[in-house]
């Protein structure tokens, strides 16, 4: 029998019969097409363009004169200057709505994934059904839910809780906003990630005289590690970039970057937002970098 012989092999004695290896398929490239070439017109060229704008020079002393094409670096030492705190307030505003966001929602995915049980289907559209309503609508009835006179701000100024006798206008009400939109950005991930443990590992943990809070912190968790790095990731990025929630429930006191990028496109001021908006976006993805290597889930970049 005449032996096979395959590119890269030693020659062997006898008869031999070299096999082509079969060459692969450019259909697989040929179907990434459409979803590159969607990247490239709707995320790399506004990317590039965003670049550009930030970089332009101002043509007159008011920016109603209009801009021109130049390599103004000064725009972003002038912008991240000018709007530190704001830069600072929607970092921490986003960061405390993550947290509050992840303690509110493990639980619940724990539940819905471990006890549910029949009811797990409807519990998962109670999750999204905010989702259809229009955001804009959702922060608004949150307006007239944390207003002066509510029942809320009634109750906690009965208690003498509130620092200034009101919710609607302060921190909280901006953080309470951003907790209550992105929530079910943090449960679904989480949910997803829970409801792939094997239970018989948490089984195997109680059989081997972990506490249920042990169980929890040595097995659950670091199983649910992706869903936790998910959630976080798509709780904090939008936080960080919203306007609306600070617009509506918050004051001048209370303006994020998203607020004032918002303000200068509306003044024309097409540099300096530009400018704090690929700011924005460069500090957010150094920080999911550098989040996704201490949590050890490399895997999901």
């Amino acid at each position: 029998m005449p032996a096979v012989m395959t590119p890269g092999a030693p020659p062997i004695s006898g008869d031999t019969v070299y096999v082509q290896p079969k060459k692969r398929g450019r259909v697989a490239y040929w179907l990434l097409l459409p979803g590159m070439l969607w990247l490239f017109i709707f995320f790399v060229i506004p990317l590039f363009s965003l670049f550009v704008t930030s970089l332009q020079e101002p043509l007159g002393a008011t920016p109603s004169a209009g801009y021109g094409p130049g390599f103004r670096f000064a725009n972003y030492t002038d912008a991240l200057t000018t709007y530190t705190p704001e830069f600072i307030r929607s970092f921490v505003y986003a960061g405390l709505a993550t947290v509050l966001c992840l303690v509110i929602s493990f639980p619940l995915a724990y539940f819905i994934a471990f006890k549910a049980g029949r009811w797990r289907n409807i519990l998962l559209v109670l999750v999204v059904a905010p989702f259809f309503c229009s955001f804009l609508i959702r922060t608004y009835a949150w307006k007239t839910i944390l207003a002066d006179d509510g029942f809320i701000t009634s109750f906690f100024n009965a208690l003498n809780v509130l620092p200034d006798d009101r919710i609607l206008a302060t921190p909280i009400a901006v953080v309470f906003g951003l907790t209550y939109n992105f929530l079910p950005f943090m449960v679904l991930p989480l949910y997803a990630s829970l409801e792939r443990i094997d239970p018989r590992l948490i089984e195997a943990a109680a059989d081997l005289y972990a506490k249920p809070w042990t169980g929890l912190r040595k097995v659950t968790v670091p199983l649910a590690m992706p869903g936790i790095v998910a959630g976080t990731l798509l709780t904090f990025i939008p936080s960080a970039g919203d306007f609306i929630n600070s617009a509506l429930l918050g004051s001048p006191r209370t303006r994020m970057v998203g607020n004032v990028i918002e303000s200068q496109f509306s003044r024309d001021a097409y540099p300096t937002a530009a400018a704090l908006s690929f700011s924005l976006m460069a500090v957010i993805l150094v920080f999911v970098f550098v989040y996704i290597r201490r949590a050890g889930t490399e895997e999901l970049v």
